[in-house]
């Protein structure tokens, strides 16, 4: 049996970017990202990875391994939102700073 660390999900960067590629595809939560996950692994979607590479790189779908995916999802899902909210709010400080538009003569 592997020890747990090395069969943890998000050993590494990659784990993580997989994670933000599928949210990024489909911006929902746990367990419905699973299902997204799953679905792109299926396919290869992303770097063209099924569930061997994806496992290789600490993804792995099995029932064991769902509480560390989760933790992993969750991770990355609220530090996306957070990300979004600052993007967000960057947006409108640059809006406020903007000045107002200069109205048409009249004709």
């Amino acid at each position: 049996m592997e020890p747990a660390e090395s069969r943890s999900a998000g050993s590494n960067a990659e784990a993580a970017d997989f994670v933000r590629f599928c949210y990024a595809r489909h911006p929902v939560s746990w367990p419905q990202l699973y299902d997204e996950m799953s679905a792109v692994a299926a396919r290869g979607l992303y770097r063209g990875w099924g569930y061997g590479e994806l496992a290789d790189h600490g993804i792995r779908f099995t029932l064991p391994d769902l509480p560390a995916l989760a933790a992993l999802v969750s991770t990355i899902v609220q530090a996306e939102c957070a990300h979004a909210a600052e993007r967000r709010a960057a947006a409108r400080l640059g809006a406020a700073r903007r000045p107002a538009p200069e109205p048409l003569p009249a004709g």
